[in-house]
């Protein structure tokens, strides 16, 4: 195999040689612009100082993409967002920015007419809808509630938006919601009392509202009247907690209805994943119909076809948030619902359709990228259109096409459109040429080797900064977490390869047993087996690595994983304790029994643990890394954020604990300000600064 290389880069406001193709190996032949020796390694401050596009949204006409763009307040110590506008046709297409104000602006939104965009932005004090006319002008503020607007979609027929407000369910005005917050903050008494579960999730402790999904009407004057509660009578949020977003509800062609996805909040709740598609008339004149009631699983993502048949994705097992999601289509006429492409052992990420609504399109994991595939309703056989890389994001443009956000190892994502099956996409942005034109991005490469019981597994290895032949390199040996995720060919700004090779570093990373997009056997089968299957192919995968590419040094070698990855490295340290000559541990699982009892999302430890720890208590003590503490000995750092509720912080004081009292050389690093992610500016870079102070201590001594 070849490395790859990231893209060439291009200016900002033009494509000088169009196409492109989205293949990092093609880029190996480009003649860069500033000349590789003049050029100097990716930093941890490049990363927190790249520009991060999302969203795309192409008009209804075809020839416009808007999209947000991400750039980093570094005085601010905060991201700020704005609106962009490109043509997509353009010979030199030119990115403009729409919107220029301090506060955030984002979600750009078509007015079916294409003669304007609805955005949410925070500038009159909350997050309101705002309407911004493309012939010229200023924005026009469209909501004036009293609550944040959290999501945002437009009728089909232009004369009502759906929007997304956190109220109190026996709240039956905006104000009285509003009205309690307020006197909340105004409440000396700081107790909050709970009569069930879920009392906190992700970094927020629960305070009674429901995320509701409500419609307004617009006037002659593009103002929205007084919205109506359609979801209301489902209490569950709409979109869903943490991360939820208007792809999980949506308006049927003729813009008279409304499909939305939601779990019941109730005592069942932290335990269930069960997600139930609902149809509301969009005045909600009527109560909403559960559609999948059938369905004790995950259903989710509804997209319209053009004849009105109804299509989603769907989990088939209860409990389990990482079954395969198929695709389902429910027929307008009969109501008879089928499975499309049954066979096709992917799970699909983000449902979509073409710009006629004749197709649908998926993305899924698929075997190290994140691949699109358009879908044929009648047969449902699954055709590739982007295969390599990452598809983070894509629009369907009218007239056929697909514009995408594209990543990979090499580069964060820009903007391309694909025509068709094995046709190169044509690159419209380089939305960050301004720091990646200066710097030697790394070079990368697919392997596979046989991990446990002889099955295939793969991995990639990066070569560091300035690699030459003959030199051999430490190793910086990176965990995904999940850990039903992938260390693919895609871009990061967390645990980024390239950032460790900037260091210096060759980074290894392995898509063990119980990663997605081999199949979903070899998703399952990391459940009640941590440390069993996945742990073995890390053991091979890192051996198989050193004797394949003689530059990696493997007795100069760091581990070093978050989440899963944090548990890894925990288990790593009792079971593997001779192999590193440090670890790295984020946000890790140190013991099983405390874990099931302080984490939030039952079901995801009931799940891979075999049930409740009551009730399987040896399943869950069979991988539990506390239980090995005394044989730890490899030096660790420790770090987590306080607002962790996933992975509670005790769980990384506990590990630091365990070190310090038996003497191991250990350092911990806290975030009061940060959850299961460590995100905001400054912390990011003082992150970095201390996991490489580590590695720099203990492999380049």
């Amino acid at each position: 195999m070849r490395f790859h290389l990231p893209l060439p880069l291009l200016a900002l406001a033009a494509v000088a040689t169009p196409p492109l193709l989205p293949s990092v190996a093609a880029a190996q032949s480009a003649t860069p612009t500033t000349p590789a020796a003049q050029k100097s390694a990716f930093t941890a401050e490049d990363l927190v100082r790249l520009r991060r596009l999302s969203d795309p949204q192409v008009s209804p006409d075809g020839r416009w993409v808007a999209f947000t763009l991400r750039e980093t307040d570094v005085d601010a110590n905060r991201g700020r967002t704005d609106v962009w506008l490109l043509e997509i046709g353009a010979k030199a297409p030119l990115a403009r920015r729409l919107t220029q104000s301090p506060a955030a602006d984002s979600s750009p939104r078509w007015a079916p007419d294409g003669r304007s965009l609805f955005f949410l932005s925070t500038r009159s004090g909350s997050s309101q809808v705002w309407r911004l006319p493309l012939a010229g002008g200023e924005a026009l503020q469209v909501t004036d509630y009293p609550l944040d607007v959290g999501t945002l979609k437009v009728s089909p027929r232009g004369d009502r938006l759906a929007v997304t407000l956190e109220v109190f369910p026996d709240c039956a005005e905006l104000a009285c919601s509003a009205g309690r917050l307020e006197a909340r903050k105004k409440d000396k008494r700081s107790g909050l009392a709970y009569e069930q579960l879920f009392v906190r999730h992700w970094d927020t402790w629960a305070d009674g509202t429901l995320s509701t999904l409500f419609t307004a009407p617009l006037d002659a004057d593009g103002k929205a009247g007084a919205p109506v509660a359609v979801s209301a009578k489902v209490r569950g949020h709409v979109p869903s907690k943490p991360m939820g977003g208007d792809e999980e509800y949506e308006f049927s062609p003729d813009g008279t209805r409304l499909v939305f996805s939601a779990r019941l909040a109730d005592r069942v709740e932290p335990w269930s994943t069960n997600f139930d598609l609902y149809e509301v008339p969009v005045d909600g004149s009527a109560p909403p119909r559960n559609l999948t009631g059938d369905n004790a699983a995950w259903d989710t993502q509804p997209v319209f076809l053009a004849n009105g048949d109804l299509a989603w994705l769907a989990m088939r097992r209860p409990g389990f948030e990482a079954d395969r999601f198929r695709v389902l289509l429910r027929d307008a006429r009969s109501g008879t619902t089928r499975v499309l492409a049954g066979d096709w052992d992917r799970s699909v990420s983000r449902l979509g359709t073409s710009a006629d609504r004749r197709q649908l399109l998926a993305t899924a994991d698929d075997l190290g990228q994140v691949a699109l595939f358009s879908l044929d309703p009648a047969g449902g056989r699954p055709t590739k259109l982007v295969g390599e890389g990452q598809v983070a994001e894509y629009s369907a443009v009218p007239g056929g096409g697909v514009l995408i956000a594209w990543a990979s190892l090499g580069a964060p994502a820009d903007l391309y459109v694909a025509t068709r099956a094995g046709a190169p996409p044509r690159r419209l942005t380089t939305i960050n040429a301004a720091i990646l034109e200066q710097r030697a991005m790394a070079p990368y490469e697919q392997f596979s080797f046989r991990g446990w019981n002889d099955e295939t597994v793969y991995g990639y290895v990066m070569k560091p900064h300035g690699w030459q032949p003959g030199r051999r390199y430490p190793i910086a040996f990176l965990v995904h977490g999940g850990p039903q995720v992938s260390f693919q060919n895609q871009w990061s700004f967390r645990w980024n390869a390239q950032a460790f090779a900037g260091r210096g570093y060759a980074v290894v990373f392995i898509d063990f047993h119980g990663s997605p997009g081999y199949g979903q056997a070899f998703t399952d089968s990391i459940s009640q087996d941590w440390g069993g299957k996945p742990f073995v192919d890390l053991q091979k995968g890192f051996e198989a690595a050193v004797a394949k590419y003689d530059w990696l040094d493997g007795d100069r070698a760091c581990s070093l994983g978050a989440s899963y990855g944090g548990f890894m490295q925990n288990w790593i340290a009792g079971n593997w304790p001779d192999r590193f000559r440090c670890i790295v541990n984020h946000a890790g699982i140190f013991d099983t029994r405390t874990m099931y009892y302080t984490t939030e999302e039952l079901w995801f430890t009931e799940w891979e643990n075999g049930g409740p720890y009551y009730a399987k208590p040896e399943l869950h003590e069979k991988f539990n890394p506390s239980a090995h503490v005394t044989k730890w000995k490899t030096p660790m750092l420790v770090t987590h954020g306080v607002l962790d509720y996933r992975v509670p912080y005790s769980q990384g004081l506990a590990t630091f604990t365990g070190l310090q009292r038996q003497g191991v050389e250990s350092r911990l690093l806290v975030f009061p300000d940060e959850n299961h992610w460590i995100q905001k500016p400054a912390n990011s870079l003082q992150w970095h600064e201390a996991v490489f102070g580590w590695l720099d201590a203990h492999l380049k001594r």
